[in-house]
């Protein structure tokens, strides 16, 4: 099977409701997954949109996940630090947590990316996508991802 990620409210490929949009409530959709590669300290999720006017745009960024855990529920909290003891980056809106799809017109994707790494990262909360990806480097043991799509 390998590592694998996935969510019971969207397919891959397919449209994240709007429960999780900037038109609904704004929360995170529940993600779970598996195959978590041998060796794996902690992981790291990064969720983007490609498809944004200004470039890439940034819409969660969660490190240190506890390799223990199988996914996360709805509705993660935006602090810093949550009580399972992953940190939160920043998103392009300069914010901790999630923000969800919110596209000025047409349909764009969203990627969840989870990274499996060799060790947990030396970074404090609130680091950046840039900031997260530096750090990554040389301790990617495994990367599975999920695509949704969301229209306005």
């Amino acid at each position: 099977m390998g590592f694998q990620i996935e969510s019971d409210v969207f397919e891959a490929g397919g449209p994240i409701p709007s429960k999780f949009s900037c038109d609904g409530q704004d929360v995170s959709p529940p993600l779970t997954w598996n195959g978590v590669p041998q060796g794996a300290n902690s992981l790291a999720l990064v969720m983007e949109d490609p498809d944004a006017p200004a470039g890439i745009w940034v819409h969660w960024v969660l490190y240190n996940i506890p390799v223990s855990l199988s996914g996360l529920p709805e509705g993660v909290p935006a602090e810093q630090e949550l009580s399972n003891g992953s940190l939160s980056g920043l998103n392009s809106w300069r914010r901790s947590g999630y923000g969800g799809p919110c596209p000025p017109g047409g349909t764009h994707r969203y990627f969840f990316r989870l990274y499996a790494l060799d060790q947990v990262l030396d970074l404090g909360a609130g680091a950046t996508k840039e900031h997260l990806s530096e750090a990554m480097q040389g301790h990617i043991l495994g990367q599975t991802e999920i695509v949704g799509t969301y229209s306005r």
